[in-house]
């Protein structure tokens, strides 16, 4: 829930609550109900409109601020994912005012830690920022899915009209080619592509050349990318497993780390 994440674009993951609703393609095989369901029990209790989330411990959050104070000695910003389990901006009726407002104050007193916020609903984002979000907190980048050309159109403008220090999209699992507007990326507007391929055993498979493609619009409009994982299939489209498969493209590790966090 948990520290040292294996998740290659962030240090640690961080959640302050667990559970979610399925709402677009990317959710179909959901990673976070699987683990969920396997490793806490089996419960399923968290997960679908009818369920109810579940903050996570005292303890959990304690650790967040330890984060922090390791963060300020070393003099190298740590970039916090949140939430991996869960999604800040659900707007589902059993997630209480106060623990939103639990983590802003969390994310304001620690301020050397990059929080990267993730979401499928920016919809709701304006709705639950704090009162003094203002332009944006400093060491906050938002983000959101984008898995293929419906919710790129759907999704970006709306990220796009939210002030923030940073955003970026993270664009996994990568169901089609998705070609996006240029005048969302750069300083400003989009700052940071993450790409990856689909794991679990009801995979889909994603083709090189979307993968390229994002890497080329990054590189037109010199953001920064990142290539997390092939998934199940390697470049060939041969299933092999994420192991086997890795997350080299075209003989490189493309591993930008977040620019809030550089």
């Amino acid at each position: 829930m948990a520290e040292n994440s294996g998740i290659n674009w962030t240090d640690n993951t961080f959640n302050p609550w667990i559970g979610c609703t399925k709402v677009s393609p990317a959710c179909d095989f959901c990673y976070a109900e699987t683990w969920d369901a396997r490793f806490q029990g089996g419960t399923a209790a968290r997960w679908g409109a009818k369920a109810a989330r579940t903050r996570t411990s005292v303890k959990n959050w304690n650790k967040v601020r330890k984060w922090d104070r390791l963060a300020a000695a070393s003099g190298r910003k740590t970039i916090v994912f949140c939430a991996s389990l869960a999604d800040v901006f659900d707007n589902h009726r059993s997630i209480l005012p106060e623990w939103r407002e639990d983590l802003w104050t969390l994310i304001r007193e620690t301020p050397s830690l990059a929080w990267m916020l993730l979401t499928k609903r920016p919809q709701n984002i304006a709705r639950y920022l704090p009162a003094d979000w203002g332009a944006g907190y400093s060491n906050v980048a938002l983000g959101i899915s984008v898995e293929n050309r419906e919710e790129a159109a759907r999704r970006i403008p709306v990220i796009l009209g939210i002030p923030a220090a940073s955003r970026f999209l993270s664009m996994e699992p990568l169901l089609e080619e998705v070609i996006l507007p240029a005048d969302a990326l750069g300083e400003g507007k989009i700052d940071y592509l993450i790409t990856g391929g689909e794991s679990g055993a009801l995979a889909r498979k994603s083709e090189a050349a979307w993968f390229r493609s994002v890497r080329d619009q990054a590189s037109d409009a010199r953001i920064s990318f990142l290539f997390k994982q092939w998934g199940e299939f390697g470049a060939d489209g041969t299933r092999i497993g994420v192991d086997a498969a890795g997350n080299a493209l075209d003989g490189r590790y493309w591993l930008d780390r977040l620019p809030l966090a550089a």
